[in-house]
């Protein structure tokens, strides 16, 4: 068996990650109502709201490995209504009504993503403590107060501002931006609970089983074709692996560190409490949370993009960005000293062109898809996936008439324009934080990379 416990610090103390049986004979004679491609978040949240809904569908998830491989049990542990697309510019889009419709429900899914484990009995470390976002120098400064403007918008997101003396005591701090809607989640213990409650309620996942090729009403397999009503996408990243749907969205890595476990005394010093995220304003994102058994788990951006958009478990760990990691997490919070650190790891998330999430379903051809998260995707799978449930039951409900439901992104470029774009997005973002830090003001780097990081 693959060291699957290997991959990160979460699979490492996710329990049995023994792989489910692959396809049989029997199982690619028969029918289904639904196939789904891929066994993560989407994939999972989708099943058990269609179980919720009708118990009798036969339901198959089909996934190359085990279920939480990929980004479900790898991301930084943020439930947050974090969305990736800005609230103006869907404001913009789609109206003040349903841009408020969307912010509500991002808002209500961090904590529906609570409820619905603990109805689950999945023991997933969730804790809603809020997220902190620091403010260190002046260009911070400038992001905070458009990020609490931009939250008076709608009057749907309760940030705040918070003074020095009321908030993460990092170095250089002149205060942070906290917001309520946000949850710690040990990410992997949540996937593999998704996994066992859809195994309960009769769902079939077949692991070990490569998906090639799809179309209407046929999944393209390793173990050969199977027939399914309904034909569903939920592979995020890895779409990005099948001829069809290789443009449609750009596997980007992110890159994770944990430091050993920490005294209680270094978690009082920086006033990080059980259930807060942090982070701060700086353009290369970065993210990170005290651990159920009390280590910080800290991640960022700043990995290649590869060409072709190439996956390889190879790129999963970079020592550069390692180091990087190692080094802003110090920077930030020096009371770590000279802590060591225990775990690194990787993997890809799913950018699309425009930076917008998706749900899409055709009742005429049974197709359907969700994703596009850009690395903000545990409280947005939940959404997404129930959405997709109300969709394939031919249902209209508050989910089906949000903005995300129906859209279509553009396709990313071929290459050598995407390679091209990819690269000099991420080496710009690192590149305007330098200089913004030091002029405080938006560089032009910023400007001519805008287009390419959503903004």
């Amino acid at each position: 068996m693959k060291d699957y416990a290997g991959l990160s610090l979460w699979h490492g103390s996710a329990g049995n990650l023994a792989p489910r049986p692959s396809l049989d004979a029997a199982e690619r004679a028969r029918r289904w109502d639904v196939i789904i491609m891929g066994a993560g978040y989407t994939g999972l949240w989708t099943a058990l709201g269609l179980l919720a809904q009708d118990p009798s569908r036969s339901i198959l998830i089909l996934e190359k490995e085990i279920a939480g491989f990929g980004a479900s049990g790898r991301n930084g542990g943020w439930v947050s209504s974090l969305y990736p697309t800005s609230t103006t510019t869907l404001i913009d889009s789609y109206g003040s009504v349903a841009a408020s419709a969307l912010r509500t429900a991002m808002v209500e899914s961090v904590a529906s993503v609570g409820a619905w484990a603990s109805s689950l009995d999945i023991e997933c470390d969730f804790v809603q403590g809020g997220t902190t976002t620091l403010v260190r120098n002046e260009i911070h400064q400038v992001r905070a107060a458009s990020a609490l403007r931009e939250a008076q918008l709608l009057g749907v997101d309760a940030l705040e501002w918070r003074d020095p003396a009321d908030t993460l005591r990092a170095s250089e701090t002149r205060g942070g931006v906290f917001d309520p809607a946000c949850a710690r989640v040990h990410p992997a213990k949540l996937v593999r609970g998704l996994a066992a409650a859809a195994d309960n309620g009769g769902v079939r996942i077949a692991e070990a089983t490569t998906v090639l090729a799809y179309r209407p009403g046929v999944v393209t397999t390793s173990s050969g074709d199977v027939l399914g009503e309904i034909v569903i996408d939920a592979m995020e990243g890895y779409r990005s692996q099948l001829r069809a749907s290789k443009r449609s969205t750009l596997p980007l890595y992110s890159l994770m560190i944990a430091t050993e476990p920490l005294p209680e005394k270094v978690f009082d010093d920086i006033g990080l409490e059980h259930g807060m995220t942090f982070a701060d304003y700086r353009s290369l994102v970065i993210y990170g949370q005290r651990t159920f058994d009390n280590r910080i788990a800290f991640g960022g951006r700043g990995a290649p993009y590869h060409w072709g958009s190439r996956i390889d478990s190879r790129y999963d760990r970079d020592p550069r960005v390692f180091r990087a990691l190692e080094s802003t997490l110090k920077d930030m919070f020096p009371q770590l000293g000279r802590v060591g650190i225990s775990h690194t790891w990787g993997g890809v998330l799913g950018v699309p062109r425009d930076w917008h999430s998706s749900v899409t379903f055709d009742s005429h051809t049974g197709l359907g898809a969700a994703g596009g998260y850009v690395g903000d995707g545990v409280a947005l799978s939940h959404l997404s996936g129930l959405t997709l449930a109300d969709a394939i039951m031919g249902k209209t409900t508050h989910r089906t008439a949000l903005p995300f439901f129906g859209h279509h992104s553009p396709l990313w470029e071929p290459e050598p324009l995407r390679y091209l774009g990819a690269t000099a997005a991420i080496l710009g973002v690192g590149l305007a934080d330098k200089i913004e830090s030091k002029t405080g003001k938006t560089s032009l780097v910023s400007r001519l990379i805008a287009p390419l990081t959503g903004h």
